[in-house]
């Protein structure tokens, strides 16, 4: 699967070994396809990645977790546990630019694919090793999954409702940063790869990740703020920045600055918190944000919420619409964009949610579907220099998987 001229993308021509399996890893791979690298998906034999067991819900036998993360990707299954198949894996990563694993540090090194023995033997290899804990440090063998990496990161100690208990956010948000990390970092080591020939070890972990996006709350706190704990979607800093019940529908309301502020108080009729001196700038509106709340909560809920968006929208106050996942799909913003990308030969009953990026020079999105297990087994291992009949000698030892490609007999 070459991408098209149209969809190339500046990654075109980087060979890419993807050996990750669930969501973080997966999710980086597939960003790297869609800039246009050739990404080769190594998989166990039998099942593959473990995303593909997922479910429900499943479309025609599909995980459509699976399918959300693994577009524009080429499976090659190999069986590590012997000694053909981690061969066949090095020789892969002679050719190759990237590599991308999550696997557990000891292990690799007794499988002699650790990014210090890989590097020796193609030192312009950019290595990029996933976790949950990272690479080094007292919990570096430690599995790691979103749930875990949320709670131990403070993450969910200040999400949910107030004076209820710690939530997590209901998506997989560790791992599709984390794979947004690993693309970043990985780009950044191609760069220099180009004009050196030097590669890199790279090391992503999701707790990282979401030390990172718990940044701005952290800072707060070594500066001397309260321990924070759930607030039901208040913000730490801004005062209002928040959700709140209309007369129908729930919405939220960010006011990011003073003069926005004095706006809102006009448009919604509550002239006597804008002419409070005490309300002028957001650390008094802060010190007064219960009294200021429980008036604008008050006063939003005499309308509904169509008239308030519509108000709010005349004098430039963000707000929106808490939106069902019906509403979001309908967006005629995200299907003005086309951020949802049908999976070809599912009639749009399995979709992929298009990079958070768009790139001028590639007139479309690259959008091939999810490879089936170990179909591009054959022509991978003939471009590294096998030979058809040494492929199928090693798939009738177990040491490949063919798919649904004939062994020879």
């Amino acid at each position: 699967m070459t991408p098209t001229p149209a969809t190339a993308g500046p990654l075109a021509g980087v060979k890419v070994i993807d050996m990750t399996t669930s969501y973080a890893g997966p999710t980086a791979a597939m960003y790297l396809a869609d800039l246009g690298a050739t990404v080769m998906k190594v998989e166990r034999p039998g099942r593959g990645d473990d995303a593909r067991s997922w479910g429900p819900p499943f479309v025609a036998g599909t995980s459509a977790w699976f399918a959300s993360a693994n577009r524009n990707k080429q499976s090659v299954v190999l069986d590590l546990r012997v000694q053909e198949g981690r061969e066949a894996l090095r020789r892969l990563l002679d050719t190759a630019d990237v590599f991308l694993q999550n696997m557990n540090p000891a292990k690799l090194t007794r499988m002699g694919i650790d990014g210090e023995t890989l590097r020796a033997r193609n030192p312009r290899l950019v290595y990029c090793a996933m976790s949950g804990f990272g690479l080094d440090g007292p919990d570096s063998d430690l599995p790691g999954y979103d749930l875990v990496a949320q709670a131990r990161s403070g993450l969910m100690s200040v999400t949910g409702e107030k004076g209820r208990s710690p939530q997590r956010v209901s998506t997989a948000l560790s791992d599709v940063v984390t794979g947004m990390a690993a693309a970043i970092a990985i780009n950044a080591a191609l760069v220099r790869q180009t004009s050196s020939g030097v590669g890199e070890i790279i090391d992503v972990s999701l707790l990282d990740t979401d030390l990172a996006l718990m940044a701005p709350r952290i800072a707060a706190f070594c500066a001397g703020e309260p321990e924070p704990a759930p607030s039901g979607g208040t913000d730490s800093v801004l005062a209002v920045y928040q959700p709140f019940e209309t007369a129908d529908r729930t919405i939220v309301v960010a006011i990011g600055n003073d003069a926005m502020w004095q706006r809102f108080c006009t448009a919604v009729g509550l002239p006597e918190l804008s002419a409070d001196p005490a309300l002028a700038d957001n650390a008094g509106r802060r010190e007064h944000r219960s009294h200021i709340t429980a008036l604008v909560a008050d006063r939003l809920s005499t309308r509904r919420a169509a008239e308030w968006l519509r108000v709010l929208g005349e004098v430039e106050v963000p707000a929106s619409l808490v939106q069902t996942l019906s509403e979001v799909v309908k967006d005629p913003q995200v299907v003005a964009r086309d951020s949802l990308l049908p999976v070809p030969g599912f009639q749009g009953d399995l979709v992929s949610i298009r990079s958070p990026f768009r790139l001028a020079s590639q007139g479309a999105p690259r959008n091939e579907r999810f490879p089936g297990l170990g179909a591009d087994t054959r022509s991978v291992l003939l471009e590294v220099g096998y030979t058809d009949e040494q492929i199928d000698d090693l798939a009738v030892a177990g040491a490949v998987g063919l798919g649904t490609e004939a062994v020879a007999s």
